[in-house]
């Protein structure tokens, strides 16, 4: 039996879908363990793109079953989508899918209130929200006033917790002009979604217990990346949850020490959606170049990604605080053709070396960089590491020493053939 994590360790988008999808090959189960539907995975299979918000990359493996953990805030109406385009394409069954009955719903005031406050923030620019309710959500469910999964299927319930929870939300809702929404309204639309998830919703925590008591190998799946983490995180630019590792063990109910590898995904540049510090970002030609060479655009929003050199300081960072054992670098084939590359080492904070990891001063750092040399030779036909040229070699083995973990795999294409796996965390 072997559990591994996958961990962002960005800002997000670093291609975790496709190290997911490769290593639910080995895995009897994949557990999504925070976030909702302000994630995106985008998968390339024999050339065909799949792009889930909700449900676990790993579903494409066949047996492989996909749990939407209890840390996660769920729209009903993305995850029936979901549902219906996996069951058109014949990818799902009702034993290859579990939802949590203690997941929150997002329901119609979370999106309402998202779009109101990233439009009007008092005093501040916008963090940056997908404007997905995934916030709002969130804080219905540590206001305890959430509704969690479970809670759809007991009339008196559901229907004490939308009055409790929409009387708390109306005087802010109306100060903004805001239409409240009426509790049969919300009532008759989450019935049929509700009936339609419910041959999948269960108790996950037995069920993830009852597979590592069957010593099965299990695959832990977080959303967006360590440096949006809401504790850890480039605070208030941050999502609303925890997407550490550290995160998992409290969202699925799983122990600490049941974790044996730890997979921090690192593009081998830099990327960002939203605002926020951004201390590599490069605004110029080359930013632009990489953009564009790596469709730099997000999966769920659409949105462009600012782009920047790879920096190894935060990366280092989100190692650390996740435990991490491994490293895998994406979209490696975007740098050729760079003469040179730049990677940032460390930085100075008011004109002297940054101690630890500033991330609360980000903002006002200054990178220390060093060059090193890229390579012209075409990377996408690799297969393994010695197809790669030997200058792409040496800036993957400069990463991993940086970061402080030896390397697993390397991306260098969307395909999932198009993955160099130099060592698999479930064989130990």
């Amino acid at each position: 039996m072997t559990v591994v994590g996958i961990v962002g360790a960005q800002w997000g988008d670093e291609g975790k879908g496709k190290v997911v999808d490769l290593y639910a090959e080995f895995a009897d189960m994949v557990l999504r363990f925070q976030g909702g539907n302000n994630a995106g995975h985008t998968l390339v299979v024999d050339g065909k793109k799949t792009i889930f918000h909700l449900i676990p990359s790993g579903v494409l493996r066949h047996g492989t079953t996909c749990v939407l953990g209890q840390g996660m805030v769920i729209d009903l109406r993305v995850l029936v989508e979901e549902l219906d385009k996996l069951a058109g394409a014949g990818a799902l069954d009702h034993s290859s899918l579990a939802v949590s009955d203690l997941a929150h719903v997002i329901l119609p005031h979370h999106l309402v209130l998202d779009g109101l406050r990233e439009d009007k923030r008092s005093g501040s620019i916008p963090v940056g929200s997908t404007r997905r309710g995934i916030g709002p959500a969130y804080e219905d469910k540590v206001g305890r006033r959430g509704l969690r999964v479970g809670d759809l299927y007991r009339p008196e319930l559901l229907r004490s917790t939308l009055t409790e929870v929409l009387a708390y939300w109306r005087p802010m809702l109306e100060a903004r002009g805001a239409a409240v929404p009426r509790i049969d309204d919300v009532v008759t639309a989450l019935a049929p979604l509700a009936a339609r998830i419910r041959p999948f919703v269960t108790d996950t925590v037995a069920l993830l217990h009852a597979a590592l008591d069957a010593s099965r190998a299990i695959l832990l799946e977080g959303a967006q990346g360590s440096m949006l983490d809401v504790d850890h995180g480039t605070y208030p630019f941050v999502t609303s949850s925890n997407t550490v590792m550290g995160g998992a063990c409290a969202a699925l109910g799983l122990g600490p020490t049941r974790i044996d590898e730890v997979v921090a995904i690192a593009k081998a540049y830099t990327t960002r959606v939203g605002d926020g510090p951004f201390p590599t970002e490069l605004e110029d030609e080359v930013g632009r170049r990489l953009r564009d060479v790596g469709a730099e655009f997000g999966s769920t929003t659409g949105r462009p990604r600012r782009c920047g050199w790879f920096d190894a300081a935060a990366v280092r960072y989100a190692a650390r605080i996740s435990g991490a054992t491994r490293l895998a670098v994406t979209k490696l084939d975007v740098l050729t053709g760079l003469p040179q590359i730049k990677v940032c080492v460390g930085y100075r904070l008011d004109g002297g070396p940054a101690a630890g990891f500033p991330v609360s001063d980000l903002g006002r750092v200054e990178p220390v960089y060093e060059e090193l040399p890229g390579w012209s030779e075409p990377i996408d036909r690799a297969r393994s590491f010695d197809d790669l040229p030997r200058n792409a070699r040496g800036y993957v083995e400069a990463l991993s020493s940086l970061v402080g973990c030896p390397p697993c795999l390397v991306s260098v294409g969307p395909d999932r053939e198009q993955t160099i796996a130099m060592t698999n965390p479930f064989s130990r």
